[in-house]
């Protein structure tokens, strides 16, 4: 993800001195999206290994706290 982050900084930083081609400005957008995808990938990952404490004492996944039964 680090490298990632690398091309994208570095094709903005480029777009910013001297503006992108346009297959530099297709890799740009397939970057970030790529690095969206692994974002909320992660984010997800995250979320679901979050457990959350009941006022009963019961402790309970977050995935399935509003869930309607």
């Amino acid at each position: 993800m680090q490298e990632l982050i690398k091309q994208i900084n570095a094709l903005s930083k480029k777009e910013k001195e001297q503006g992108l081609t346009k297959e530099e400005k297709e890799l740009q957008a397939k970057l970030r999206e790529q690095y969206r995808n692994e974002f909320r990938k992660n984010f997800q990952a995250q979320i679901n290994n979050v457990d959350v404490k009941l006022p009963s004492g019961k402790v309970v996944p977050l995935t399935t706290l509003g869930k309607k039964k």
